[in-house]
């Protein structure tokens, strides 16, 4: 093994850059390596950490950059400018080694101040259509490290490894699905669809779900509203049977083991863990994602047959039951649909992302 290094992995601001972070993270010290994650301060970064206490968490400023001809840029690039320098000296106070971006604009200045203390930077991006930041930090990096082999066509200029995304530990072995079930308060013989409308946006999402349930009596339904939407919800399926919500999810494995399929957004992080565990679903992409990334996530896996994808603008209840009806009824294209999912699945993403930053 190479000798023990210190690296930093910033991967705050959003659930799909946290969780891979953190799946890295523990890899890492599972090899004998020294971790230190730098999160956002939003809220649901320090949700989220709380439940991986072995881990060592610090948060920074989170800064998003404005349009390039904004009047804005002047303020960002002053943000800029002082959350590198706070990076800066946090890399030089652990004695860093190596820096990985795990995505978004938390990730630009830790690589950025890495960069200027000489040190090996990297960056890693999960989605099929790569955003702007990670466009940005690619610059300072010495490799990048791809969820999506589609995505390479973004990065013309760097060095570039297809490591896949990681999923969170928890995922490698889920509990037992009666078990599962029996947390939730559901049925243990019932066809169970999972719903997951994602952090913004998902109040129609959540509507056409919610109506379709009312034409499948014989369908149960998993539903994490979000904090947003979750008493809206609650009131429109209050005393229906066979309808469990969730304003938060903390036992991911416990909630995928209990469910058949899923009906849910394209986040990058969403793509992973249904690959990873071979889960037929129908996926609706964010229409007001940047770049309709989203879509571009989803149609790789329409493209394998792995998940049907589905506008949000052109459904209703009746297509979505008809979609939900055709995974749930027709054993043969349910088996299919599982083995292409799992045939995109990189099983081992912290694997080789390990790999390549430590060696």
């Amino acid at each position: 093994m190479s000798k023990t290094k210190k690296v930093i992995i910033a991967c705050g601001g959003t659930g799909g850059h946290l969780f891979p972070g953190i799946a890295v993270a523990e890899e890492l010290e599972k090899r004998g390596h020294d971790v230190l994650l730098l999160i956002s301060e939003k809220k649901v970064d320090a949700q989220a950490s709380r439940k991986y206490g072995n881990l060592k968490f610090q948060s920074i400023p989170a800064i998003a950059k404005p349009a390039t001809l904004s009047p804005k840029m002047i303020p960002f690039l002053f943000r800029l400018w002082r959350v590198v320098k706070q990076c800066r000296c946090i890399l030089k106070q652990e004695q860093a080694d190596v820096v990985l971006g795990m995505g978004g604009f938390t990730s630009l200045p830790p690589v950025l101040a890495g960069k200027k203390l000489g040190l090996a930077t990297y960056v890693h991006d999960s989605n099929a259509l790569p955003g702007k930041a990670n466009r940005l930090t690619a610059r300072w990096c010495r490799k990048v490290l791809l969820g999506f082999e589609v995505a390479k066509k973004y990065f013309p200029n760097s060095e570039m490894a297809i490591t896949g995304t990681p999923v969170r530990k928890e995922l490698e072995a889920l509990p037992n699905k009666e078990e599962a079930r029996k947390k939730y308060g559901l049925s243990f013989d019932a066809k169970t669809v999972l719903v997951m409308g994602g952090s913004q946006g998902a109040k129609h999402l959540n509507t056409l779900v919610i109506d379709a349930a009312k034409a499948m009596p014989d369908v149960q339904f998993l539903h994490i509203t979000g904090a947003s939407d979750h008493d809206r919800v609650k009131d429109l399926v209050k005393g229906r049977e066979g309808y469990h919500i969730l304003l938060f999810c903390d036992d991911m494995a416990s909630a995928f083991a209990s469910c058949d399929m899923a009906v849910c957004r394209s986040g990058a992080s969403s793509m992973t863990e249904l690959a990873y565990l071979g889960m037929p679903s129908v996926l609706v992409p964010y229409p007001y994602a940047a770049d309709d990334h989203q879509t571009h996530n989803a149609k790789v896996f329409e493209d394998a047959n792995a998940a049907i994808l589905r506008q949000e603008s052109d459904m209703d209840a009746g297509s979505l039951v008809a979609d939900i009806t055709r995974l749930c009824g027709d054993e043969n294209a349910y088996q299919e649909m599982q083995v292409n999912a799992d045939a995109l699945a990189v099983k081992d993403a912290s694997s080789r992302i390990c790999d390549v930053i430590t060696g």
